[in-house]
């Protein structure tokens, strides 16, 4: 009986103890439950004012995609208006945050932001893409309701990229004690790293906000990726005066590190915990990575040593209809499918990505340039440039600065400076590079220039970025041998010639990067289509290898090809006619469909076939009628070119390497529409009002080939526990809002995207096609 008593009161001590460690420092999603109305009145702001009448919505939130398309608005914000809205939020502080300071952590709000708590200004923020922070704790009423407003003006000048309106980024409530370990108030990197040792640096910053002196001990440990310690350093004391923030330095010593790379990217965490006498009063968690890097001006890119080609996208951060108010299960889903395609480097244009984006480069692998500014003093940040580049940009280097992916920090481009004959140019990317050096000298800096830069200007950087300009970059290499380039913006399928990148040479730009190790790597404009940038009829930008639905398009085939190891071969077709959304003339592919079904009129007309592929030659067989067999050095661009009369049948092409059969790949001409094919990317999804499945239509015939020339109208309704997000087609010419339920298929493809409730259970999806009387019905459930 005293065992069974002796091991009862073991585990209440065990409980009570983890329950206290957990309300050490709480940090708690404050996305729900919000109010929202797009209009505009100074009462908004107080306690008391009645909200009741407000939409209510969840973060993150764009109330911007949800607009009509109005010509007028331009195309640079896909021709929707600018706008004032406000957000409120009703809550009470939980008894479990008594006594410790409150904060409340905004992880993006477009733009233009004032923040209230119950009628008190906290501030105003111009810059749309930066995390905010504000100290409730002066303002808060323990016993009673509390308010918090947001004023959102997107008024005056916006990005010429769709960036929203709106909360469109986690917001968190934050609680820790007095004495406390700032937000971000942890800086880690390893200036020594071999196989057998890595020399841990960590810098802590430590705030005291008592009205007395404090005595502190501090110490730390690294956690291995099953949160076993693996090495810690000894306890240091720290006498911290009040109202104070200092910080601390500490080195660990790390034996046998596992290295963070591309292939396996091992994460670390660093705990630090803060104790006033036996009372541990803050711990604080910090993933981080070890590794090593280098940019060289003869060898490119190197990652622990070992020469790496930078296979890289510029992505712009909204996803169709959801537009920049993106759950984080759909950026999720965008990395797999690059990650699968063989990109392994992301450019962040033209700002810093959300939190929870870069924490997925980590996860997954890959190498991210971090992005600050677009332009500086021109285009909508003009105005504010003098009075808030310092703080903007800190405020990047200070959250983003533990990330392992990130091996760059960009400090602009195109910016109007660069053409500029004066030393205007030099002395403001000079002035921001330094900033950089001295607040995060871990990383090197770089910046994105355009054509026609001075050529003073693209010597400051440590790196420094070429837009469409691989001929200008051979002459400057030559020029300047001690330069690091990369390509930061590179065209997916015409080269120019120097002094005139309008020459629509049909000569990839990837072979130049892949064919010169000096150049670090390059970054396709754009990887994924994107809103905004736009002519109409188009709402966004169509150029990118993959569309807004994150299907592959056939001109995607020849990266593909280049940057993933797999033996592959695609078929795609050239006619000038299909119905495709073309966007810029220098950012064109030739008009090409990966089907075998054209108008009767076509039949015998002699047609260009093109099969890409990494194999060594290809044969192609017409109706089982071999056509012959190519080999792929022969050709340009890894891309073998057939002309065909045009016979419905079926075409074949098989990849060869040697006298192996290693790849092939088929299209089919198919008959009219009578089935779809519906494919959810996950039919079991979180129960925490978040997570996303996304639900593929793919138009089908009666012998299930794909028919890619006969689409239907789709339309969705979600029943029980769910949420309809939106339906895409990956056409970006869209006539109505995006907030619609009703769509036809774009080369017989949609995209339909749900999201959970906060309640375990199961909804319904019923997705209505054209023609059919039956519908389909998709069961997602939620634990």
């Amino acid at each position: 009986m005293k065992q069974k008593i002796l091991v009862t009161l073991v585990l209440i001590i065990c409980v009570t103890n983890l329950s206290a460690q957990n309300n050490i420092r709480i940090k708690e999603n404050f996305d729900f439950d919000w109010r929202f109305t797009l209009s505009d009145r100074p009462e908004y702001a107080t306690v008391d004012y009645n909200d009741k009448t407000w939409d209510t919505v969840q973060l993150p939130h764009d109330w911007n995609i949800q607009q009509e398309f109005d010509i007028k608005c331009g195309g640079s914000a896909a021709y929707l208006p600018e706008g004032i809205g406000w957000y409120r939020k009703t809550f009470k502080i939980p008894s479990h945050y008594n006594g410790k300071k409150i904060s409340i952590l905004f992880d993006g709000i477009f733009q233009q932001s004032d923040v209230y708590v119950n009628g008190k200004h906290l501030g105003f923020r111009p810059y749309g893409f930066c995390s905010i922070e504000y100290d409730l704790t002066p303002y808060l009423n323990a016993d009673k309701e509390n308010v918090i407003a947001v004023r959102v003006n997107t008024t005056g000048g916006r990005p010429r990229w769709y960036a929203g309106a709106g909360i469109y980024r986690h917001v968190w409530l934050q609680a820790f004690n007095p004495v406390h370990i700032t937000t971000y108030g942890t800086y880690i990197t390893t200036p020594s790293v071999s196989t057998d040792k890595a020399e841990v640096h960590i810098v802590t910053t430590m705030k005291n906000s008592t009205d007395k002196t404090q005595t502190l001990t501090i110490s730390q440990q690294v956690l291995d990726a099953r949160g076993k310690a693996v090495t810690q350093n000894d306890s240091k004391k720290l006498t911290l005066p009040s109202q104070d923030t200092s910080d601390l330095k500490q080195i660990l010593s790390l034996n046998h590190p596992q290295l963070w790379n591309l292939e396996n990217p091992q994460m670390y965490q660093m705990e630090t915990i803060i104790r006033a006498g036996s009372k541990i009063i803050d711990i604080y968690r910090t993933p981080f990575g070890v590794r090593t890097f280098k940019f060289d001006p003869k060898q490119g890119f190197s990652l622990n040593g070992k020469q790496i080609k930078l296979k890289g996208m510029c992505l712009h951060q909204d996803a169709g209809s959801m537009g920049v108010a993106v759950p984080d299960r759909s950026y999720e889903r965008r990395l797999e499918i690059l990650k699968e395609y063989g990109c392994n480097a992301i450019r962040c244009a033209h700002n810093q990505p959300s939190p929870e984006f870069l924490d997925m480069c980590d996860r997954m692998g890959f190498i991210v340039i971090d992005e600050a500014f677009d332009k500086w003093k021109s285009g909508y940040y003009e105005k504010y440039f003098d009075e808030w580049w310092q703080k903007d940009l800190e405020n990047m280097l200070l959250r983003d600065r533990n990330h392992p992916s990130i091996v760059l920090w960009s400090i602009g481009n195109e910016v109007q400076e660069a053409w500029d004959n004066s030393t205007t140019g030099v002395e403001r990317a000079t002035m921001l590079q330094a900033f950089v050096h001295q607040y995060e000298p871990s990383r090197p800096v770089t910046l994105a220039a355009q054509n026609g830069h001075q050529a003073k200007f693209s010597g400051v950087t440590d790196v420094i970025g070429y837009n469409y300009l691989e001929a200008r970059m051979l002459n400057d290499h030559q020029k300047y041998p001690e330069r690091c380039f990369l390509v930061s913006e590179e065209l997916p399928y015409f080269s120019g010639e120097e002094g005139n990148i309008r020459s629509y040479t049909p000569y990839n730009p990837w072979n130049i990067v892949a064919s010169h190790d000096f150049i670090a790597g390059g970054f396709i404009w754009s990887g994924v289509d994107y809103l905004g940038e736009a002519g109409w009829p188009s709402k966004g930008w169509p150029n990118g290898l993959f569309d807004i639905c994150m299907f592959e398009k056939p001109r995607a085939a020849y990266h593909r090809a280049m940057w993933n190891p797999d033996p592959m071969v695609r078929i795609a077709i050239i006619d000038p006619s299909l119905d495709i959304d073309h966007g810029r003339d220098l950012w064109q592919w030739p008009n090409m469909a990966a089907h075998w079904n054209f108008p009767e009129h076509y039949r015998g007309l002699v047609m260009e076939v093109r099969t890409t592929t990494n194999c060594e030659k290809v044969e192609m067989l017409m109706n089982d009628k071999s056509m012959g067999i190519h080999k792929t050095e022969n050709f340009p661009n890894n891309t073998i070119i057939w002309y065909l009369p045009y016979t419905p049948g079926k075409l074949v092409a098989k990849g060869f390497n040697g006298d192996t059969e290693v790849a092939n790949y088929q299209l089919v001409t198919s008959k009219e529409t009578t089935n779809a094919l519906i494919t959810p990317d996950r039919t079991e999804i979180k129960a925490d009002g978040q997570d996303l499945s996304h639900i593929a239509i793919q138009l089908i015939d009666s012998d299930g080939n794909r028919v890619q020339t006969d689409d239907r109208k789709i339309t969705v309704s979600v029943e029980g526990e769910g949420k309809f997000r939106g339906i895409d087609n990956g056409d970006l010419r869209r006539k109505r809002t995006f907030a619609g339920n009703q769509l036809r298929t774009y080369f017989g493809t949609a995209l339909i995207t749900v999201q959970s409730t906060r309640k375990v259970g199961t909804m319904q999806v019923k997705i209505e096609m054209e023609g059919n009387s039956v519908p389909y019905i998709v069961e997602i459930r939620s634990k």
